[in-house]
């Protein structure tokens, strides 16, 4: 399959365009015309590179790239990183806030879809834009069943429950990895926030406003995005497809 029409595809169905973000979104480094073999991955770092090539990948589609806000040199570990993408000519496709806003293949409704919900309204915003969703469930379900579905879904040792408010939860918010900067929205839209990562002041500020939250880890809750949109790229275009897994542990 033709690079180019792989790639107009994600750019036009990823909406890449519409999000303000510090990540260089779409595609970052530009290898083979030709794909045959393409490989998905949380983060583009040494790792999942390395990884991607032992699978012959032409192409690594990533939810974290390597280009944050432009380049002003070519040395060290970016250097590193674009020299294994180089010498194996592999290209390198970026969707950050992309895919955590997309409302179907996205990191944030599919951490609703684990837990049986869809995305009723947009939630989380940032930058003008709303990047994360709320779901509803039918009835109140309790906190640590909620959480216990997400340990067992997920790709992650444990998840970390902050019972500051209600034990019985019907409106669900979501905002993977860093979702720290939610939670006075979510305290005021929602019974709950399930996020990634949790910081000492996100602590701080989620128990002075009484808000629940679920930390299911950052690698975890964004490994659903590039996982829902890879059968999607392997139907549509008939290339093999690889899941690169590198946690690690946050």
């Amino acid at each position: 399959m033709e690079r180019d029409e792989i790639v107009r595809f994600l750019d036009e169905f990823l909406n890449i365009s519409a999000y303000p973000d510090k990540s260089s979104n779409g595609l970052q480094v530009e290898g083979k015309k030709e794909v045959n073999t393409v490989a998905f991955a949380v983060d583009a770092c040494l790792d999942t590179i390395v990884k991607a090539r032992a699978f012959n990948a032409d192409m690594l589609i990533v939810h974290h790239g390597i280009i944050w806000g432009g380049v002003n040199y070519v040395k060290g570990l970016f250097a590193k990183r674009l020299k294994e993408l180089m010498r194996a000519e592999m290209n390198l496709y970026v969707a950050h806030i992309p895919l955590d806003a997309h409302p179907e293949v996205g990191n944030n409704a599919q951490l609703l879809k684990l837990l049986g919900l869809e995305p009723k309204e947009p939630f989380g915003e940032y930058r003008g834009v709303k990047i994360g969703f709320i779901g509803e469930f039918d009835k109140p379900k309790p906190l640590p069943m909620i959480a216990q579905i997400l340990a067992e879904k997920l790709p992650v040792d444990y998840v970390k429950s902050y019972e500051f408010g209600l034990q019985e939860v019907k409106r669900v918010a979501v905002m993977s990895g860093a979702g720290g900067f939610a939670i006075e929205e979510a305290s005021e839209r929602a019974d709950l926030l399930i996020t990634g990562e949790f910081t000492h002041a996100d602590y701080r500020t989620a128990e002075d406003l009484r808000l629940s939250v679920i930390a299911a880890g950052h690698y975890a809750t964004e490994t659903l995005g590039v996982k829902a949109l890879m059968p999607m790229i392997r139907e549509k275009f008939g290339v093999k497809t690889v899941f690169i897994d590198s946690p690690t542990g946050l």
